[in-house]
């Protein structure tokens, strides 16, 4: 089911989302497009109106853009209702994608993080944490408004971030993440002067690894992996999937300066950017395991 359209403003997430869409179509996959939203069809069993019921249960995928939960949950039931079974259940597409829940499962696999609700909570989480410190919402961060907008060097800092983001519905849903600000060995600033850390993308179906990229776009020596390198991110993902217990889902992991590897966060696949994966590859992949069962 895809929410590729003509009519989607250009950007590099609707640049992806039709890639996928046209991969999908050439591997032989059945392509449902669905509206982003509710706005003109209402709800969920009119926005897959045009989907058949079919006969027995099918795996089914979502590609679009990060839904508000509520949207998901009916989405995925009424795909159910037609027979087809999303992935990711309602539970373990939230349990992916928002920090909140899924950082207990990956304690001590990434760095220590404090969820707040309200400015009246930063001057605990500063203490608790010491500053300098990084702030995101709860699905994201706003890297790509810089490094001023991420990180915070003092209280003050924080309570600018953290009103700007509580702004920010999409990203934060009301919730706020203050991490322990570590150094990701890096060798580019980004344009807006924020480091691109070596930092890798992992696709990973039943805790069984489909594909992985370099994150960031463009050439990047720390892109190429040894092979005991390779083993390294690669176990690390699969350790940080058999903890979420998330069918398909995409973990971000790093490379500190010390050489240390992190988890940074982890997303629901269906939604995640392929950064430079290919993405036939991960489809064909993808379509292989999922008719398997």
């Amino acid at each position: 089911m895809s929410e590729s359209s003509g009519q989607i403003k250009p950007s590099a997430s609707s640049r992806d989302l039709k890639i996928v869409t046209e991969t999908a179509l050439l591997l032989g996959c059945k392509v449902y497009y669905i509206p982003q939203d509710f706005e003109r069809c209402g709800t969920a069993e009119n926005a897959l109106y045009h989907i058949p019921k079919y006969p027995q249960y099918t795996a089914g995928i979502w590609v679009g853009y990060i839904p508000e939960l509520y949207r998901y949950e009916a989405i995925y039931n009424a795909a159910k209702a037609k027979g087809i079974k999303l992935l990711n259940t309602p539970w373990q597409h939230q349990t992916a994608l928002e920090f909140d829940l899924f950082y207990p499962l990956l304690k001590g696999l990434t760095p220590e993080s404090i969820v707040i609700h309200s400015i009246n909570e930063c001057a605990k989480a500063g203490d608790l944490l010491g500053f300098p410190v990084f702030i995101k919402g709860a699905i994201q961060s706003v890297k790509t408004q810089g490094w001023e907008s991420c990180v915070a060097n003092n209280y003050e800092d924080l309570v600018r971030i953290s009103k700007h983001l509580l702004t920010l519905e999409y990203g934060s849903r009301g919730r706020l993440i203050v991490r322990k600000l570590v150094s990701l060995r890096h060798n580019r600033l980004a344009p807006n002067s924020f480091p691109m850390g070596r930092e890798f993308r992992v696709f990973i179906y039943n805790h069984r690894v489909l594909k992985y990229g370099y994150y960031w776009e463009g050439r990047d020596d720390l892109s190429k992996l040894s092979l005991e390198e390779e083993n390294a991110v690669l176990n690390l993902a699969v350790l940080a999937s058999e903890r979420l217990n998330v069918p398909y889902v995409a973990i971000d992991i790093g490379q500190l300066e010390s050489g240390e590897w992190i988890v940074i966060e982890t997303a629901d696949a269906q939604f995640a950017g392929f950064s430079q994966i290919p993405v036939i590859e991960l489809w064909n992949k993808l379509k292989d395991i999922t008719l398997e069962g």
